[in-house]
């Protein structure tokens, strides 16, 4: 995984927030609930099913206030075992925000960087990719992906060379909000990929048909995104004090964040889905879809059903 450029920061955890430090915040655990990590496929690298996605919560450019905030973020996702960060060129000033919270964080190894490269010029894939490493302040990425699929054809031959010579270990492509799913399927078909990356939830579920078959036929890691529907579906069931189902304890789900959550990362394709948080107490929320127990078939069926239901 990635090095941070980094300071010492003493870790504080809030008080009943349930987990204790163990050495380092890769070896944080909860009670007696276990941290659920899943392989990528065809490796025996493991990763928390739930990451950190930083569209729009880390664009907040130079104010300082708002930076310390998104660095206490990032800080609570490290704390309750999280790896798995995702950001783009095209958040604005995200990846440099980013770049700064880590600065102040001694994350270690836990650090798995995900970034996307988003440029029309085909020539411009290594340029991009050198320049949001700095924004980051690390080495080298985890995963780098083609960014819904722009110029991906350029681009894929140079982080396919950029794999082979170690300048990255992971690549893979990405799209969302359902786009372009069978030009996704293609490339799938026919390139070798580490990791894809799509949107999936239980209100966006059109990925269930191909791609993610696809994916665990072909042995690619997949990372969910908008897996509250950009915020609105889990506002949604807050909004309006939906109940959880009283069988919701049978799967450790304690709030919508876990149900919804717990929903996504229990697909059998799904390695880890990235939603994404400006606030600490909903950081807690996302990483507690990450302990426990996650339901089998009948269940998710279940899940769905119920929320139909309300």
């Amino acid at each position: 995984m990635a090095t941070i450029k980094r300071r010492t920061l003493l870790q504080t955890l809030a008080a009943g927030a349930g987990v204790s430090a163990l050495g380092s915040w890769g070896h944080v655990l909860a009670g007696d609930k276990s941290l659920i990590r899943k392989a990528i496929p065809g490796t025996d690298e493991k990763l928390n099913v739930i990451g950190m996605g930083t569209w729009r919560t880390f664009n907040v450019g130079g104010d300082p206030q708002l930076r310390e905030q998104r660095t206490e973020v990032l800080q609570t996702f490290f704390e309750h075992g999280g790896e798995v960060v995702d950001s783009s060129p095209m958040y604005g000033s995200a990846q440099e925000v980013l770049g700064y919270a880590l600065d102040q964080l001694d994350a270690g190894d836990q650090l798995f960087s995900a970034d996307k490269v988003w440029t029309r010029d085909g020539d411009d894939t290594r340029q991009q990719i050198s320049e949001s490493a700095s924004d980051w302040g690390i080495a080298r990425f985890d995963l780098m992906q083609i960014h819904n699929l722009v110029s991906w054809e350029a681009h894929l031959e140079t982080l396919k060379s950029m794999k082979a010579e170690g300048e990255v270990r992971h690549i893979g492509i990405t799209t969302s909000h359902g786009r372009r799913h069978r030009d996704f399927e293609r490339i799938m078909e026919n390139h070798e990929l580490d990791f894809v990356q799509l949107t999936y939830s239980p209100v966006a579920r059109e990925a269930e048909e191909r791609l993610l078959p696809l994916a665990r036929e072909k042995g690619i890691a997949v990372l969910a995104n908008r897996p509250f529907d950009g915020g609105s579906l889990i506002k949604d069931l807050k909004d309006r004090q939906a109940p959880l189902p009283d069988w919701a304890d049978e799967i450790d789900c304690a709030n919508w964040a876990e149900f919804l959550l717990k929903f996504i990362v229990s697909h059998p394709a799904v390695t880890c889905a990235i939603p994404a948080t400006t606030r600490v107490e909903h950081m807690r929320e996302n990483m507690g879809a990450a302990r426990g127990e996650l339901p089998d078939q009948k269940q998710r069926r279940h899940m769905l059903e119920y929320l139909e239901s309300l």
